[in-house]
């Protein structure tokens, strides 16, 4: 056989045994837990299945939630992916392990009566499924390149396993109509927010003449302000389980070292800008730093927050099976919060690139001034829902601001392209030279001086006769070239059906395991 032919041949089965490598690796993990458990916890073979399932359930939550605290960063290329794996993976565990907390609610978002669990048995095969229907949904997600909500996940799980335990009136459904509301609440706030803070970064910056200048009075406050909202963002959410503080102080705190950031930042940032070019480019580059600590604290706080949704059904399932019982609370052992740390992070790097990729690249082109401005809106988002008492998933958040920030391009894209066209009607059977002058000049000019230049256009000439057709085919092509409509329909079409699915899968998983158990 030709050597050609043999190249051929290792290039085609490369992306096969790249998967065979990625999934023996997660079932050393697996196996792991098996002869920990089994061996080292002496455990019953009851817990050793819960807790590969947990270990299941913590690989997919690294491959599919991570992926909103680092894809952006990766999309702007302020990270490389090896890079914003490493971040993740070390801060995703450390916000774990530290910050974790020893407790859990054993009934995630109290959306089903505890009560009305006939006994211990049953509680057990309820967890067992719920933990395993929603480990299946987000591997399915993560196959499809869907990023979807893992307390979603787990809440359709809990809800599914429960009914089939108890009936239709074990879940407590204005619990789950608030969840549900925030199917709608997460994202538009997200987008909102990111939408706006890109805009002011367009106004205050990036459409001045002057772009360094403005960088130097802007960017070491919005920096600042960067360091305000994830201060607080973390003494509310990421250290809860350590501190347990009020609104207003975490608010107090995050002021001052916002304050402290503004005053160290501002003579950086001065000196870097006169090394810059007066260029978009160069501007982005100011925003690199910022993005990768916003990336190392979102994944912290991700970690100190949701690792309870893979080790929480687990420690609930360990607490009926070593005291007996049903109990609201469940202490987290190590062993546990171990299980979920390392598997969220040998998740996140086996399988993580391709949902962080469609996060940073395939829904909408991001550069670093975008990616700051959605990791603001995870940030700001969660505390002011936390103040309004609204459930919120941060990956709605992350992946609706990212759709924000698309579409407030699209709109301003069109509307460029809406001044272009009157400013080429207005100059009809003009010179060529005189209209490409005056367009050349309008490109350059700030904001404010672009509306006079088009007031002045239509003081002296007749409106433009573009025909209406002409201009939504125009306005259609620029939306189609900046936010993947098909990302768009997959994304929300996988939200919608997340908590059904699950509740669906759980429900059958209930019955198989009774149907197991019962002699």
């Amino acid at each position: 056989m030709k050597l050609e032919n043999l190249n051929d041949i290792e290039r085609a089965t490369l992306p096969a045994r790249q998967e065979l490598l990625r999934l023996g690796a997660a079932m050393l993990f697996i196996i792991g837990i098996i002869f920990f458990i089994g061996v080292e916890m002496d455990g019953s073979y009851m817990l050793v299945i819960a807790a590969m399932m947990g270990g299941y359930m913590a690989l997919n939550i690294g491959a599919n939630d991570v992926a909103n605290n680092v894809g952006p960063a990766v999309g702007s290329r302020a990270l490389t992916m090896a890079g914003a794996i490493l971040i993740a993976a070390i801060f995703e565990a450390a916000g774990a392990i530290i910050a974790g907390g020893d407790v859990v609610g054993t009934i995630k978002k109290g959306i089903i009566n505890p009560q009305l669990i006939a006994d211990t048995n049953t509680f057990v095969w309820l967890m067992m499924a719920a933990l395993l229907s929603g480990a299946i949904w987000l591997n399915i997600a993560t196959a499809l390149g869907a990023p979807v909500s893992t307390t979603h996940s787990i809440v359709g799980g809990v809800l599914g396993a429960g009914i089939a335990a108890g009936g239709l009136g074990i879940a407590d459904w204005s619990k789950m109509g608030a969840i549900a509301a925030s199917w709608v609440i997460s994202p538009v706030l997200g987008g909102i927010i990111a939408a706006i803070f890109l805009y002011i970064i367009k106004r205050t910056v990036t459409y001045r003449e002057d772009m360094l200048a403005a960088a130097r009075r802007m960017v070491p406050l919005l920096v600042a302000l960067m360091a305000w909202a994830f201060s607080t963002y973390l003494l509310l959410k990421g250290l809860k389980k350590l501190w347990k503080m009020d609104f207003g102080t975490a608010l107090l705190i995050g002021l001052a070292i916002a304050a402290v950031i503004y005053a160290l930042l501002r003579p950086v940032i001065a000196r870097a800008t006169r090394r810059l070019d007066n260029d978009k480019s160069a501007i982005n580059r100011l925003f690199t730093i910022p993005l990768i600590f916003a990336a190392a604290l979102l994944s912290f706080a991700h970690g100190a927050n949701d690792v309870a949704n893979a080790v929480g059904p687990l420690a609930a399932i360990n607490d009926s099976l070593v005291h007996g019982g049903i109990h609201q609370k469940a202490a987290i052992p190590l062993w546990v919060m171990l299980i979920g740390a390392i598997g969220i992070a040998i998740g996140l790097a086996l399988y993580g690139p391709k949902l962080i990729r469609t996060v940073g690249s395939e829904i909408t082109e991001l550069d670093q001034s975008r990616a700051f401005c959605i990791a603001m809106a995870a940030a700001i988002t969660v505390i002011i829902a936390s103040q309004l008492g609204l459930p919120v998933s941060s990956t709605h958040i992350a992946v609706g601001a990212v759709f924000g920030v698309g579409f407030l391009r699209e709109y301003l894209k069109a509307t460029y392209a809406k001044m272009i066209d009157e400013i080429e009607e207005h100059h009809q059977g003009e010179d060529r030279v005189v209209v490409e002058a005056f367009l050349e000049r309008f490109r350059s000019a700030p904001l404010e001086e672009k509306r006079l230049m088009l007031q002045q256009l239509k003081n002296k000439s007749t409106p433009a006769q573009l025909a209406k057709v002409e201009r939504k085919r125009l306005n259609k092509m620029v939306r189609k070239q900046l936010v993947k409509r098909s990302a768009l329909m997959k994304i929300a079409a996988a939200w919608v059906i997340t908590v059904p699915a699950s509740g669906l899968l759980a429900a059958i998983l209930y019955f198989t395991i009774r149907g197991m158990m019962l002699p």
